[in-house]
């Protein structure tokens, strides 16, 4: 436990560190700002990106740098990896140095499902959003082709985890809204800084879908057969998050008058603890702000407690009941 504490305490402060000597140096340098105020405020955005907050010191966010990769890519960084979850970052640390010593990978299934994901769905989100957005002026239509390709990829990366925008996301077309709201559900690595329903329980849900179709009796990730029970358990953690999202899209409707695809968008970001809003947060009645900061505590111990509790309370029994097969579909 001692070692996976300072392993973790580790990480982050050298995670941390690094990202914020590189925005200091940057706005430093590129913002003629005075030493103490670059210094703070590389390393505010620095832990703030790291632990997936998403709070900035400007009105806007981080508008102000959507043009300037030297700030937006090293917090996309820091937001990727405090996303993967510290499990991850452990065994990767790991895994160098033992393959160092030994010259063998052992990565395991979770730190590969993970990494796998987490590269397949920053690839999508970033295609998406640059297609749906391409010619929107009030997002990427504004920028070239570099600038737009570089603000889809950060708009990708904090849609799954942190919450910083470098564009009007209520400026954004309602086809990027419910694709940033996938996102936001999935969200990020267990047992890390961000929310959701976890990448590992998206991809074995995948798994599922994916052996069901092709009449496989098993699922089977990467040369491994998932157990009954993990499906199970990502079934359950995912059908209540759907259930605790659409029951809070509904209570909000009846105090709002804003249209349901924004505010279904601010239900599932507090859920997914991102911090993304359309605008809409400010008009919302004390009744509404209570059910979004139930949805953010929820959101964020959720999953986690309800995996736990279900594992712990998993037993056998000494008879099997009778089997049968309902109609699907």
């Amino acid at each position: 436990m001692r070692r996976v504490l300072l392993g973790v305490a580790g990480t982050t402060l050298a995670v941390e560190l690094a990202v914020g000597a590189l925005l200091a140096l940057r706005f430093r340098f590129g913002y003629d700002r005075s030493i103490a105020d670059s210094a703070y405020s590389g390393l505010f955005h620095a832990v703030s990106a790291f632990n997936n907050a998403g709070f900035g010191l400007h009105v806007d966010n981080l508008t102000p740098y959507a043009r300037d990769p030297w700030v937006t890519l090293p917090i996309a960084l820091a937001v990727i990896l405090g996303g993967l979850g510290f499990p991850v970052l452990l065994e990767l640390l790991r895994h160098r140095t033992r393959r160092r010593l030994t010259g063998r990978r052992t990565w395991s299934l979770h730190t590969r499902m993970t990494l796998v994901t987490t590269v397949a769905l920053l690839l999508t989100g970033t295609v998406l959003t640059c297609l749906l957005e391409w010619t929107n002026p009030g997002t990427l239509g504004r920028f070239d082709w570099g600038g737009k390709l570089l603000n889809g990829f950060f708009h990708s990366a904090m849609s799954r985890t942190a919450g910083f925008n470098a564009v009007d996301i209520g400026a954004m077309e309602a086809s990027t809204l419910l694709m940033t709201c996938t996102l936001m559900f999935i969200g990020g690595g267990s047992a890390g800084t961000a929310g959701g329903i976890k990448v590992t329980t998206f991809a074995v849900l995948a798994a599922a879908i994916w052996a069901e179709v092709r009449g496989e009796p098993n699922s089977t990730v990467m040369g491994r057969r998932l157990a009954p029970h993990v499906l199970r358990q990502a079934l359950t953690v995912a059908l209540l998050a759907v259930g605790l999202v659409v029951a809070a899209t509904l209570a909000l409707l009846t105090v709002s008058p804003a249209p349901m695809e924004a505010v279904l968008f601010e239900a599932v970001s507090a859920f997914g603890t991102v911090g993304l809003s359309t605008g809409i947060t400010a008009d919302f009645p004390d009744s509404g702000r209570l059910v979004l900061v139930f949805l953010m505590f929820v959101g964020r111990l959720g999953p986690v407690t309800l995996v736990s509790a279900l594992a712990l309370r998993e037993r056998t029994r000494r008879y099997q009941l009778p089997e049968e097969r309902p109609v699907i579909g």
